[in-house]
């Protein structure tokens, strides 16, 4: 095994992409990219009775939104194909084989009606059923029939699963990065499928055997693994590869916002904010939030998700994925979980848009309108919105007359003093030939120093007049852009109205 770093993010084609499993595909790739290490993309399709078309494509699209790099895998190939397990079939027979030849694993008979019955017998006494070193030996299985009568049955065609023989009384014990030491007694644990009645292996034969094959050296996976750990544990003891066996790093759990339980779909529906990277349809034709449809840029996202487990130890909150890449370590990771406060990604969301230079802005959002005109309305609101697509309303309703005004500020505000100095201002606009924000000032300064009326006297009423609300950006850059001629037909049928 070679010495590199080297790690996978490792989904089932199950629907769309939870954010944890984004996380979890973040955390991997940053200490891939910080160590000088591979990223691997495998898909782990063993259970083909949960598989939904499409979902394949869309791990792939949402990975790459998110700017994370596939090294090898599916998508780019590489010296370990096939990269989707259910491509890989007879290779875990192989070593289910094995295990069988060693006498670590052993076939087994029992029909779901059996174990049924096995288990409400044990439920009827108190106890709960484990097939295990203390049943095994009272069920149909290769331990308690010959070996002539175990290659009968499998000769005859009688469905038969693989399980682990799991030792009697032993201690399992690994050191995971995040949670420090994990001691399990064997005693608790049962007799693990290995390989189905239908040939597939389970994941955690195809997990074990595909990380060793393809020489992975560190499993950073989501907490909900861990109870699975001891078992794999034991399968690379069974097989021999204790020594080149992966580190272990459990990430903590994603939280509901309030902070009690883990983060579900039906929170982020309840809550009205997305739970995916990507939209989803789903089978029944609805349509699942994705972030970057609700106008998530994806440098936010990934700086919110980073921070969703990890901080950097400093005071600093915006990251570029090579700054985190750069302060990314595994020992930074908390145990404790990590509360989905979506204002946060929002607060992200908000920081990034004022990062992104106007240009780039207007040519994405406002792409029907003239480059200089754009680039003002951008350099008037990016300061202002959450989302981009926010600037593309607010510069809609900027060339949209007002039809109504707003009540409190015509109430408080719009008296003789407003009136004059509107009047004055509106007057003396014909005459401004470079109608630009500065040169507005100047000449709205100028008509109310002539009529000794102070400027904080008129303009909130000035912005009524002209936009039908009492408060927004610069008012003078908004003039600018609206035009002189709709300006002033603004500001006489207010005058009119009011």
């Amino acid at each position: 095994m070679s010495n590199q770093v080297r790690v996978r993010f490792a989904p089932s084609p199950t629907g769309a992409l939870h954010v944890g499993g984004v996380r979890t595909a973040l955390y991997n790739y940053l200490l891939a990219r910080k160590l000088g290490g591979k990223m691997l993309l495998r898909i782990e399709d063993t259970d083909q009775t949960r598989f939904v078309e499409g979902a394949e494509d869309y791990i792939i699209e949402a990975l790459k939104w998110v700017g994370i790099t596939i090294d090898e895998g599916i998508s780019v190939g590489g010296p370990h194909a096939p990269y989707r397990q259910s491509e890989r079939k007879p290779i875990y027979m192989d070593y289910a084989m094995q295990l069988i030849n060693s006498g670590k694993a052993y076939y087994a008979f029992d029909s779901s009606e059996e174990l049924d019955a096995m288990r409400q017998t044990f439920e009827s006494q108190g106890s709960a059923f484990q097939y295990n070193a203390a049943t095994r030996s009272r069920l149909k299985n290769s331990l308690t029939f010959s070996e002539e009568e175990t290659q009968a049955k499998i000769a005859a065609g009688e469905p038969y699963v693989i399980r682990l023989k799991v030792p009697a009384k032993e201690e399992i014990r690994f050191k995971d990065i995040i949670r420090d030491w994990v001691h399990v007694h064997s005693s608790t644990m049962d007799d693990k499928v290995l390989m189905k009645s239908d040939g597939m292996p389970t994941y955690h034969l195809a997990n074990v055997v595909d990380d060793h094959l393809m020489e992975i050296s560190h499993v950073i996976r989501g907490e909900e693994w861990l109870p699975s750990a001891p078992l794999h544990v034991l399968l690379y003891r069974a097989f021999g590869w204790e020594d080149t066996m992966p580190l272990f790093a459990h990430l903590p759990l994603l939280l509901k916002p309030e902070g009690n339980g883990k983060l579900s779909k039906r929170d982020a529906d309840l809550g009205g904010f997305p739970i995916f990277p990507l939209e989803w349809k789903n089978p029944d034709g609805t349509i699942a939030k994705g972030f970057r449809e609700e106008g998530y840029l994806s440098d936010a996202v990934v700086n919110f998700l980073a921070f969703l487990g990890w901080n950097p130890g400093t005071e600093q909150e915006l990251f570029s994925m090579e700054e985190l890449i750069e302060s990314f370590s595994l020992d930074r990771i908390n145990k404790a979980g990590a509360k989905f406060d979506i204002n946060k990604a929002k607060w992200f969301n908000q920081q990034y848009i004022k990062l992104r230079s106007d240009e780039t802005l207007a040519k994405e959002y406002l792409p029907n309108f003239e480059s200089d005109k754009a680039l003002k309305i951008v350099s008037l609101f990016k300061e202002r919105v959450t989302f981009p697509q926010e600037i593309t309303k607010e510069a809609e309703a900027l060339f949209i007359a007002p039809v109504t005004y707003d009540e409190a500020v015509v109430a408080s505000k719009w008296n003789d003093d407003a009136k004059k100095g509107i009047t004055a201002f509106k007057d003396a606009l014909p005459a401004l030939d470079n109608f630009v924000a500065n040169d507005i000032k100047h000449v709205l300064h100028e008509a109310l120093e002539k009529l000794g009326i102070k400027m904080g006297k008129v303009m909130q009423a000035l912005r009524v007049a002209t936009t039908g609300v009492g408060a927004g950006p610069d008012l003078m850059l908004s003039m600018e852009i609206i035009g002189k001629e709709a300006v002033i037909a603004r500001l006489e049928k207010a005058l009119n109205t009011l």
